[in-house]
């Protein structure tokens, strides 16, 4: 004769319910009008989970998972989700999915790596090293094409991370940009409600800058650059600001360089959505970010002499 407690019980229902969605996943439902493509995934038991792991730190590679919510049991695929990961973790994930945990309720597939990095650096669509930025002391470049953005010192990439840039309607300024004043919470110009915590701004005619603010998973913002709260902080702490006169009315040197380029696929699939197919679905390759800096080195270095001659004078001083 066989008993069952209520928690045996519950694990039962919520094992048939990952079940199910899975095998909703596994035949290529449609979700939000895009076609979802996932290899086969255990939530809870992560099958040979270990053995995942070190075949990739072995190949130096990420394997990537999608992790499927269906309309009809979104709850129990996130009740799933959260009960497999923790908050760290999810921070993780959600992260290389342009999203936050305030927003992770959007997700109608989530791409998961077979490891959890907490700074980013393994998952890197970045080239990790870049000539072309080697005498540059200090550089940021944001992604259109892959809301992202990377962080070099003299040619090495020292962090990047995911963002979300200007909407269609309100598309940020490409181009090169240089931060100039900060604030550690600023209130928009575009509505009062909207608090700015760690706000930099870059373009001051147009108002842009980056801050942390919601991240949804595509490009939302009135054109800044919206941050994690991590990467805000330490964007906030690490760029310079400009240099003004003694006055204040004029701009002795500017701050660190910024370049926005490439452009985002309106209405396609989501590059990041195509992890699990290819890992690399989202890498920037060499050839194109020299593309985007190689026009602007000339005045990055000119302005960077600038700065260092301004700045030797009044510590002379």
């Amino acid at each position: 004769m066989f008993t069952f407690s209520l928690k045996k019980l519950c694990n039962l229902i919520l094992l048939f319910s990952v079940i199910s969605f899975s095998l909703q996943c596994e035949k290529g439902q449609t979700f939000d009008s895009q076609e979802v493509q996932v290899e086969k995934y255990d939530s809870i038991e992560r099958i040979n989970k270990d053995s995942l792991i070190q075949d990739s730190v072995k190949r130096n590679t990420v394997v990537y998972h999608d992790f499927c919510f269906p309309k009809k049991k979104r709850d129990s695929a996130m009740a799933v989700f959260n009960k497999e990961y923790s908050q760290e973790d999810q921070h993780v994930i959600l992260a290389l999915n342009r999203l936050d945990l305030k927003n992770k309720w959007r997700a109608d597939t989530l791409s998961i790596p077979d490891r959890i990095d907490s700074t980013l650096m393994v998952y890197t669509p970045f080239p990790q090293n870049l000539e072309i930025l080697k005498g540059v002391h200090k550089i940021v470049l944001f992604s259109y094409k892959i809301q992202a953005f990377s962080v070099y010192q003299n040619g090495k990439l020292i962090r990047w991370g995911p963002t979300s840039m200007g909407s269609k309607a309100a598309q940020t300024k490409r181009g090169l940009m240089f931060t100039n004043w900060k604030k550690k919470l600023s209130i928009s110009s575009v509505s009062s409600e909207w608090k700015l915590p760690y706000n930099f701004n870059v373009q001051n005619t147009l108002g842009i800058g980056w801050h942390q603010y919601d991240l949804p998973g595509y490009p939302a913002s009135h054109s800044c650059l919206r941050l994690l709260m991590n990467d805000a902080k330490f964007l906030y702490g690490w760029a310079d600001q400009w240099i003004l006169n003694i006055g204040g009315t004029t701009v002795k040197a500017n701050g660190t360089p910024v370049i926005v380029f490439g452009d985002y696929k309106w209405g396609a699939k989501k590059p990041w959505k195509n992890l699990s197919i290819n890992p690399k679905s989202n890498n920037i390759s060499v050839k194109d970010m020299n593309a985007a800096i190689e026009p602007n080195l000339p005045k990055i270095l000119e302005e960077q002499e600038k700065r260092k001659a301004i700045e030797a004078s009044e510590n002379q001083h």
